[in-house]
């Protein structure tokens, strides 16, 4: 119990530091009398110099067996970041006597990934064992999806450690839900020291991937504000009773669903956003100009985006002597 309450301290301090410091940070980064950061890209340059080529290869074959796993994986990083940090804790099973993050409401019959990672891990430790951390591998791996369905790629700061905790209940209400309204989508990334121009960015993500009926079924049945076609179209494969074809899926771009690029914004302009949050973004409110450039502006987004990423998978990381290396990304290393 004492490296749980170690990890749940160190967390803490970071995200209140975060909270305090962070907004007023620009989201164009610090200047150069910035004091260093504790990850660096070259981390493990020297204690597994193959780590990106393993990632990058066990990523190639995930997604030449299902294409959409890349937006599985991208979500899988977001919905871990936005729980105690970027610390794997979504990653951890539940088993007698202790509660993960798997079985909340937002992650639930819904986040997918987890065998990847677990395939991941187990090529990564084949070559450096007991080196590399579930929360870096889930970094990497989220940057190796955008970049393998047409995305950027960028260099991706590490030395994350893994948490020893999870919190079911902070899933629960710190994930932003399909419903959210744009001043809710505000205040949930700026709780996490992230900026509206970040969480405009980072929406991009639902450039690539599926939702299923349940989360969406509220925005083409009662909605103003979408194309009507659009959503005959949608209700196709979406009853308007609850509990009927819940699970069915829809692409959350309309134009391409399984290549990253800006046609997401292009849909949230022509009111096309699969999501009720997503057509939010576009909606007569604050992010309406940054949606129009980035729907004719792909080099705009896709800087954008990179920065979001890696400033998101800043949130809170344990670093030096916190947390510890999980052997089994599912389960807490018994010490």
């Amino acid at each position: 119990m004492a490296a749980a309450s170690s990890t749940t301290t160190t967390a803490w301090r970071c995200c209140l530091l975060l909270a305090l410091v962070l907004p007023m940070i620009s989201s164009s980064a610090a200047g150069d009398d910035a004091p260093p950061l504790p990850m660096t890209p070259s981390y493990y340059r020297k204690s597994c110099p193959t780590l990106e080529a393993i990632v990058r290869g066990t990523m190639v074959s995930a997604i030449k067996a299902e294409r959409r796993m890349g937006a599985s994986i991208l979500r899988l990083f977001f919905h871990d970041c936005f729980v105690q940090g970027c610390d794997a804790s979504i990653l951890l099973d539940d088993v007698q006597g202790f509660v993960g993050e798997k079985t909340a409401g937002p992650n639930a019959n819904s986040i997918r990934g987890y065998e990847v990672i677990d395939k991941i891990k187990a090529n990564v430790e084949a070559a450096c064992p007991g080196v590399v951390s579930c929360a870096d591998i889930l970094a990497l791996a989220a940057r190796e999806g955008v970049n393998l369905l047409g995305g950027p790629s960028w260099e991706v700061p590490l030395g994350r450690r893994d948490s020893t905790t999870a919190s079911k209940s902070e899933a629960d209400s710190d994930l932003p839900g399909p419903s959210s309204s744009l001043a809710d989508l505000i205040a949930a990334f700026g709780k996490k020291g992230l900026a509206p121009r970040d969480m405009t960015a980072l929406s991009g993500a639902h450039t690539i991937g599926y939702a299923q009926c349940q989360f969406f079924r509220g925005h083409i049945y009662n909605d103003t504000n979408v194309d009507p076609l659009f959503a005959a179209e949608r209700r196709r494969r979406c009853p308007a009773a609850s509990g009927s074809g819940d699970s069915n899926l829809a692409p959350l771009d309309d134009m391409t669903a399984l290549a990253f690029d800006n046609a997401y914004y292009r849909d949230l302009v022509g009111r096309r956003g699969l999501l009720h949050s997503d057509q939010e973004l576009f909606n007569g409110g604050s992010q309406d100009e940054r949606v129009k450039k980035y729907s004719t502006d792909p080099d705009l987004f896709a800087g954008d985006f990179v920065a979001a990423m890696i400033k998101m998978g800043k949130i809170c990381p344990l670093t030096g002597a916190a947390g510890q290396i999980r052997k089994n990304c599912r389960v807490v290393s018994s010490s």
